[in-house]
């Protein structure tokens, strides 16, 4: 499985270019096992699915990972759904608890969030809760394709320096993931 990242750093890139070098890479929504699906996509909005709030489209997901600086690992796709489920302010503790256990046991090898990775989900649904951003799964990506990340950021309130802020954090717990590292690598200390 090949990977992609652009830091937040590429502020400049267009959501259109950075779509474009996503997908270049990406997998078809075919491709998605059917319990990730399940649980992460809207159109399965029925009890008890219904308890996980900012469940949004491959196409909006894919767009989010764009927003908030994310490769493709592991680890940047708990921190892309969980930040996305936080951004709603609806999103309960135990319904993050539940969606953590399920995505860490059930999920195929290949999507399963370990240890680690379901800490940085549990910890974007809290970091998404206190930010001021906009539910992110009511933005309308469409209308911003031709604006550059940073004025996409600028206009739905995700705060670049919250973000930065908790990817030191999450380097400095994980020294060995080279997913966490490369957060802050390139990246001046203030």
């Amino acid at each position: 499985m090949r990977t992609f990242f652009l830091p937040l750093r590429e502020g400049h890139v267009t959501l259109r270019e950075g779509m474009e070098r996503l997908l270049s890479i990406g997998n078809p929504q075919s491709e998605v096992p059917w319990i990730v699906r399940v649980m992460e996509n809207p159109a399965f909005n029925v009890p008890p699915l219904s308890m996980f709030r900012g469940r949004v489209t491959l196409y909006q997901h894919d767009c989010v990972h764009l927003l908030l600086g994310r490769g493709t690992t592991l680890m940047d796709e708990a921190f892309v759904v969980g930040f996305t489920m936080g951004s709603t302010k609806r999103m309960r503790t135990s319904a993050t608890e539940f969606f953590g256990r399920v995505a860490s046991r059930f999920y195929p090898k290949a999507y399963r969030f370990p240890p680690k990775a379901r800490r940085v989900f549990q910890d974007a649904v809290h970091l998404a809760a206190i930010s001021d951003c906009q539910p992110l799964d009511q933005v309308d990506f469409h209308a911003l394709m031709d604006y550059p990340l940073r004025e996409v950021r600028r206009r739905v309130c995700v705060e670049e320096s919250l973000l930065q802020a908790y990817y030191e954090i999450e380097a400095a717990r994980n020294p060995r993931i080279a997913a966490c590292r490369r957060l802050v690598e390139g990246t001046t200390a203030a």
